[in-house]
């Protein structure tokens, strides 16, 4: 990693009105529990920091990448040469507007998965629960992800998202978000704030519903997914008609093992640390599956994880191409 000019640090403590370290270890921050450090890690404390502290990084030709919960990225073993920006669970305080049928909540992106949860269930809102229980992750991860199960997607209540950049705030309206399975397209650079989502209100009977709903698909995870392992979830989109954990599975990869890594004997479409796992094991394995699933269906498989940093050695051109740390943006070529 390069040095980090004092001066810069200084610049950015005030702007962010927040934490900000130097050599921050990432691994702890993620689920799968693999990477290297951030040259820096910004806490900034609310979006008018969050803006600030994006100038002057852009300012100082810093580029810099924005981590939720940790729950679907990977980081490079050599660790991310710029910022890293985390978003407390204070970041913004929620907003719950009464909307006759339907209650409409505005989050921070730092918020918990679990608060859109909660604050629907305390609303007596549906079609919320059933599919986000369990989900683990911010509310930024929900929407960039456009995370989901078979019940139901970010995408069914989203309305519009806040965005920050070095020009300021804005909300951009769902329908330019381009969502589909797994996909958010968001303009890059820009650092997701908020999220406004509409939830409808529920019968009775559509609430019980979704409590059985519930139920049935917290039973499924634990039954199988490897939950008590440190996993960074599907690391494959599943491809139309099909399932990823299906064709691996097929493909006699279940349960190969690089390193501290394996793809998971309960679910071929996780990948564990199994103990003291590398980032360079994780992408052993991604590969190994990808270019197996490839050679005996065809299939391409698309990762679902974020891939981010600096990898030695180097990812493969194959991955490259998906997953790259935004560059930063000169204030002249933002546009709200």
């Amino acid at each position: 990693m390069t040095s980090v000019i004092p001066a810069l640090i200084d610049s950015l403590r005030k702007a962010a009105q927040g934490d900000v370290s130097t050599d921050f270890p990432l691994a702890v921050r993620t689920s799968v529990r693999v990477g290297g450090a951030a040259r820096i890690f910004v806490k900034p404390k609310d979006p008018q920091a969050l803006v600030a502290a994006l100038g002057v990084l852009s300012d100082a030709g810093v580029p810099w990448h924005a981590l939720g919960g940790g729950a679907n990225t990977i980081v490079g073993d050599a660790g991310i040469d710029g910022a890293v920006f985390k978003l407390g669970t204070d970041f913004s305080p929620d907003q719950v507007e009464e909307q006759g049928d339907a209650v409409l909540m505005t989050l921070g992106a730092g918020a918990p998965s679990s608060r859109f949860v909660s604050l629907a269930k305390d609303m007596k809102g549906v079609g919320v629960a059933a599919w986000a229980s369990g989900i683990p992750g911010t509310i930024g991860g929900l929407v960039a992800m456009n995370a989901g199960t078979p019940a139901g997607s970010m995408s069914d209540h989203l309305e519009a998202v806040e965005v920050a950049t070095p020009s300021g705030l804005s909300w951009i309206p769902k329908e330019k978000l381009e969502l589909r399975y797994r996909h958010c397209k968001l303009p890059k650079g820009a650092v997701l704030s908020r999220a406004r989502c509409r939830v409808r209100r529920g019968t009775d009977e559509e609430r019980a519903a979704e409590q059985r709903a519930v139920k049935a698909d917290l039973e499924k995870r634990k039954r199988t997914q490897p939950l008590t392992q440190p996993n960074s979830g599907s690391v494959f989109v599943n491809p139309p008609g099909d399932f990823a954990g299906r064709l691996i599975e097929a493909a006699g990869l279940k349960g190969t093992q690089r390193g501290g890594a394996q793809i998971s004997s309960r679910h071929a479409n996780f990948i564990v640390n199994v103990g003291e796992a590398k980032a360079a094991d994780v992408i052993d394995l991604l590969v190994l599956a990808r270019r197996a699933v490839k050679n005996a269906t065809g299939i391409d498989l698309v990762p679902e994880v974020r891939l981010v940093g600096t990898f030695d050695p180097p990812l493969p051109a194959e991955l490259e191409p998906h997953h790259q740390l935004p560059i930063h943006l000169a204030r002249e070529q933002v546009h709200a």
